[in-house]
């Protein structure tokens, strides 16, 4: 029979057992940070109807997207969360209760070229509130206080998360006579961080026609130490304008309520978030120490979620955070926490005799009181065993021989001390329960 090699799609993450433990660590972490906030999970069918799935696609999106038939069926993979929640409204907003606060975290695929750090399956982490019809400003405003308190509970301290309002960006673009090219100008400040504010004057002024006298107004104006107090001089003068600016003093007021603190946040009005469909408050969130990755976790607000498939109109606010990536940035800049247990188990019991049924009844003792257990059966030597255990990380060692079970008795080896001792099974359960009780909670990410 010929083999065949063994290998991975490009684009495609495997991880070692323990990198899965601490992934999976994360992945738990969102739940329950999520959960504190009173949002409700979903999950969404992977494969969609492609008329569905592409019903504000096209471009880009189309070309990215795996599409496939089956039979007779047109099917394409989700390529985001977003598009399969404004399905899921849509189809179901008479069951639903409102304001719909869910989170979805789930693989997504997209078609492009995969390079290091890019991928094309990979999961994404979300949160969106759904208004009908209406959906409160306080929603908002309550969107960085979940960004914060998600990456403390991962364990990231050096972070900032960058507030603006896309009504500001669009009023003062209509101030400065730039509205018939607001969505060229909106997108090519988005790009400032990337390509300087020299290169992005150039673009204005080349490609879109902006004046240059107009171009470096407004670069002032986006480059300001006091962005608040810039955008107080100019109210007055223009509706939509004066709306994002109260939109966005709404915001910024109540993060501390929200319990953001000061230094962990920024009113930055070179946010704008390249998509069309933010209308309000968009955010972005990086990491002090590495700018250069980028955002680690986005969005905003928009104003109809789901007008391709229903005439309701939802209203909501969301963000993402590219889990895949962020877990492979932090990896390759040693931020994963090594003092994380990942062992498969707690304790592994030796059987020392041919006779199992105490060994298995311990096991079972173990198990009864939440304590990881693994029977080690295997035909080998006493040190292999043990070296067994150390390549895995497992804690702690619980040897039945003869005499323990004479005396109805477990010796447990403490495999990091070395230290061991004789007790009854009781006595054994305590000890492990105990010891491991003590353990600091260890965070996923170890932040430097």
């Amino acid at each position: 029979m010929e083999r065949i090699k063994p290998r991975t799609l490009s684009g495609f993450m495997e991880l070692l057992p323990p990198q899965q433990v601490l992934f999976d660590r994360m992945v738990d972490t969102l739940r329950k940070t999520y959960s504190l906030y009173g949002f409700t999970p979903l999950d969404t069918p992977a494969i969609e109807a492609s008329e569905v799935l592409l019903a504000k696609g096209g471009g880009e999106t189309e070309k990215q997207i795996y599409r496939f038939t089956k039979g007779d069926t047109d099917l394409s993979l989700r390529f985001d969360l977003t598009v399969p929640l404004a399905k899921y409204v849509a189809l179901h907003s008479g069951e639903l209760t409102f304001p719909f606060r869910r989170f979805q975290i789930g693989k997504v695929y997209r078609g492009e070229r995969a390079q290091r750090g890019r991928f094309r399956e990979f999961y994404q982490a979300d949160i969106d509130v759904i208004g009908d019809g209406s959906l409160d400003i306080l929603n908002e405003a309550e969107i960085p206080s979940i960004i914060y308190k998600t990456f403390t509970a991962l364990g990231l301290k050096r972070f900032q998360i960058r507030v603006n309002n896309r009504k500001v960006l669009n009023g003062l673009f209509d101030l400065l006579g730039l509205k018939e090219q607001a969505g060229d100008v909106m997108r090519t400040i988005d790009k400032l961080e990337k390509i300087g504010p020299e290169k992005v004057k150039e673009l204005l002024v080349n490609d879109f026609s902006v004046p240059a006298d107009t171009a470096d107004q407004l670069l002032a104006l986006l480059s300001t130490s006091d962005p608040m107090g810039a955008l107080d001089q100019l109210k007055g003068k223009n509706e939509l304008f004066d709306q994002g600016v109260e939109e966005l003093s709404t915001v910024v007021n109540y993060m501390s309520a929200f319990g953001v603190p000061a230094d962990h946040y920024q009113v930055d009005l070179t946010i704008a978030r390249g998509l069309d469909y933010y209308t309000g408050t968009v955010y972005e969130t990086t990491m002090l120490d590495h700018p250069e990755i980028g955002s680690i976790c986005s969005g905003g607000r928009y104003d109809n979620l789901a007008e391709y498939y229903t005439n309701k109109q939802l209203p909501g606010v969301g963000i993402s955070i590219g889990l895949t990536r962020l877990f492979f940035v932090l990896e390759d800049q040693g931020y994963l926490n090594p003092d994380v247990l990942t062992a498969p188990a707690d304790v592994l019991i030796l059987p020392m005799t041919e006779d199992l049924t105490a060994a298995i009844a311990f096991a079972t003792a173990l198990r009864e009181a939440g304590i990881r257990a693994q029977l080690h059966g295997e035909k080998k030597k006493f040190k292999q065993k043990l070296s067994y255990a150390d390549k895995l990380s497992i804690p702690f060692a619980a040897l039945l021989g003869e005499d323990e079970i004479a005396q109805g008795k477990v010796t447990v080896k403490n495999l990091a001390t070395g230290e061991q001792q004789t007790l009854t099974s009781e006595e054994a359960v305590e000890l492990v329960r105990s010891t491991l009780a003590a353990r600091p909670a260890a965070c996923p990410i170890q932040d430097r």
